[in-house]
């Protein structure tokens, strides 16, 4: 079956766990992977443990990231995929250049962290890479590799109840939906969803934190959405996580169907 009504709004992307997201107009997607480069680096936030040999899972609080770290939010980041190169931008100007595949460049972005947040580092912070080039190490959430996909019309639910305007972007999504009425990707759990090349299996409900309290433009915690969850809907969850069963290139406007 299809929904006709359903269709992708927009892709986007975190090269950098807790930094800006970088939107897609099309990506190609593959079996058991996330979006290509989608939290592909870390900012290690003092000694994690972490070995880029032999990347495993680790839990986001051992990295910078916006459920404790939200002054992350009011930074602008680029990153170019051809060269590694990752451009930070704060208060209008460019901070920090680097090429997170070589140590200057690590270096340079790493200078940049200490100068800028030195009150919440629990140690030196270093740019974290995984070695394995055939399966790209993510530092999502999660330990699969998964592809998160955020229903807009949840998002406008939870809006009417905090009684404000709550910006998507705040969910750190990489495919957002139009079309679909509230609620609609929790009953898809278990089923395949077809999007353009590509078929995904619905996994899993995402369960939210307090990243989400942060204005993704001011970095200001000026709401409380996982509160608002609870009291308004009986759960604090928004979105869901999906796996790549077969590969295939998607892009804004694709249709969305069930099932196929």
């Amino acid at each position: 079956m299809t929904i006709h009504q359903g269709r992708i709004d927009a892709i986007y992307r975190y090269p950098v766990k807790g930094l800006s997201p970088q939107k897609l107009e099309r990506t190609a997607l593959s079996p058991g992977q996330t979006l290509p480069a989608d939290r592909l680096y870390a900012i290690e936030n003092g000694p994690s443990g972490f070995d880029p040999a032999e990347p495993q899972y680790f839990p986001k609080q051992r990295f910078l990231m916006l459920m404790r770290n939200e002054r992350l939010a009011s930074l602008r980041t680029d990153y170019d995929e051809t060269n590694h190169t990752l451009i930070i931008h704060t208060e209008g100007r460019e901070a920090a250049r680097g090429d997170l595949r070589t140590k200057e460049g690590r270096l340079a972005i790493e200078a940049f962290f200490r100068r800028f947040m030195p009150s919440e580092l629990r140690g030196p912070p270093k740019v974290l890479h995984g070695d394995n080039h055939d399966s790209p190490h993510s530092f999502s959430d999660v330990a699969k590799k998964v592809v998160s996909i955020i229903n807009l019309a949840s998002v406008a639910a939870v809006a009417t109840a905090a009684g404000h305007a709550v910006d998507p972007l705040r969910f750190r999504g990489n495919i957002y939906v139009a079309g679909w009425p509230a609620w609609r990707e929790f009953e898809l759990m278990g089923q395949t969803l077809a999007i353009g090349g590509a078929r995904l299996t619905v996994i899993k409900r995402i369960v939210r934190c307090a990243a989400t309290d942060v204005d993704p433009s001011t970095g200001i915690r000026d709401l409380t959405i996982p509160k608002t969850l609870l009291q308004s809907f009986g759960h604090a969850d928004c979105g869901v996580y999906a796996e790549v069963m077969t590969g295939g290139d998607i892009a804004t406007g694709d249709a969305i169907g069930i099932g196929a």
